[in-house]
């Protein structure tokens, strides 16, 4: 008989069929979809360049953020494993893009597309020796192949809503693909309610590995010379990972603010003319990154980060932390940056996917705005009252303090069970 699951893993499969010719062609016109194209061309020829007698252990990650989840696991596993090799394989060309060279990983590669062909090409030249997905990105026929080749699979800071397809009475082929996990690690006690409904209760709240990965990044060095010339003793206000509405909230105070505040934008994007763009509409003296090294950068008020890989650093000096994302819909970016450092946060109306904003909104560590209005008193508020901004940013970094624990979560389970 052929069952109702054998028919969404047929439909599923053929979805994927007809999907893979056409990305070729939409990729002519999209830059992203053209890395997403082109790199897993020579994912297999890559993979053939490597020594698989060894032990690996591989982790999918579906982009940026995953990765982040996944490096206090990598650095864990290099400590207390060392004799493993570590893979790690990308969805999304972002991800992929800007980790590529990651010293952590000995190789990094494009996942393939989740073709039955792929899946089980993938897994018979990699044969892992472990396998860790992160937080969502669940594939039926990596994991099919997975199973069927008896290696152990986990699922690292998993986040489940009702709303989700394992939820639905159409989803059974990705609640099986669930049960592929010897054990899945959650960060909340909603998620493993939730999972009970179907039935999967080989679960265990650890909580987040990225409280983990930004609470270690007070032990590093922090210091960037040219922001403390630039921010001298006064309040400074850093917006990490802004988007076009994020600016729609920002450039009023930011064109209005008083002159013992200075402010530091981190843009998403920093094509040239989009940079240019936004430096025009900002009436304050300002200057860019690129432009710093024949200016006297403490005679500007506003800094803008025409450069990538400095925003975690940059936190570190800044009193009250604006973080983009969310007043639009691309997405909150990452609050527990910032937050590590023990500073206030400011974020848009849009953060409902996003629990660990939610949590600290309920500390009151953590002030969402739907206006430029309300940006900006929310931002005179702190900028005024130093008492209330140094208590705002306790509660911050509390915050992170309490909620580390994550990773050695999942070592303890890996060596009680003789990984």
């Amino acid at each position: 008989m052929y069952s109702k699951f054998g028919v969404l893993r047929g439909l599923y499969n053929l979805l994927t069929y007809l999907t893979k010719p056409a990305l070729p062609i939409l990729a002519k016109f999209n830059p992203k979809l053209k890395l997403f194209v082109a790199g897993r061309k020579q994912v297999f020829s890559e993979l053939e360049k490597l020594d698989f007698s060894k032990d690996w252990a591989w982790f999918h990650a579906a982009s940026l953020g995953e990765f982040e989840q996944a490096v206090p696991i990598m650095e864990a596993m290099k400590n207390n494993y060392p004799d493993y090799r570590i893979l790690v394989s990308f969805y999304s060309p972002s991800g992929y893009e800007n980790k590529k060279e990651h010293p952590l990983a000995d190789a990094i590669v494009y996942l393939p597309i989740d073709t039955p062909k792929n899946a089980k090409r993938f897994v018979s030249m990699v044969k892992p020796k472990l396998a860790f997905f992160i937080k969502y990105d669940i594939w039926p026929n990596f994991l099919k192949e997975l199973k069927e080749n008896e290696i152990r699979t986990f699922l690292i800071s998993g986040a489940f809503r009702k709303e989700q397809i394992y939820f639905k009475s159409y989803g059974s082929l990705f609640k099986e693909s669930l049960k592929v996990f010897e054990h899945i690690f959650l960060q909340n006690e909603s998620s493993k309610k939730l999972l009970k409904t179907i039935n999967i209760e080989n679960t265990t709240v650890s909580g987040d590995t990225r409280f983990d990965r930004v609470a270690r990044q007070l032990e590093y060095n922090n210091q960037l010379d040219f922001v403390a010339q630039f921010k001298e003793n006064k309040t400074c206000i850093v917006a990490g990972s802004t988007w076009p509405e994020d600016d729609a909230i920002l450039l009023d105070y930011i064109n209005t603010a008083p002159e013992n505040v200075k402010i530091i934008i981190a843009p998403h994007e920093i094509k040239p003319e989009k940079i240019e763009r936004l430096k025009a509409q900002i009436v304050k003296k300002t200057v860019l990154f690129s432009e710093k090294k024949d200016t006297e950068i403490n005679q500007f008020q506003v800094l803008i980060m025409d450069t990538i890989g400095l925003l975690t650093k940059v936190y570190s000096y800044a009193d009250i932390a604006y973080v983009g994302g969310a007043a639009g819909t691309s997405g909150l970016h990452n609050i527990l940056e910032p937050a590590t450092f023990g500073i206030p946060i400011i974020i848009g109306k849009n953060f409902e996917k996003f629990p660990e904003a939610s949590q600290l909104q309920k500390l009151a560590g953590l002030f969402s705005v739907a206006s430029a209005e309300e940006f900006k008193n929310v931002t005179t508020k702190l900028v005024e009252d130093k008492t209330f901004r140094e208590k705002t940013g306790m509660i911050s970094g509390h915050f992170i303090n309490s909620n580390t624990g994550a990773t050695s979560a999942v070592i303890s389970y890996l060596k009680k069970h003789n990984s």
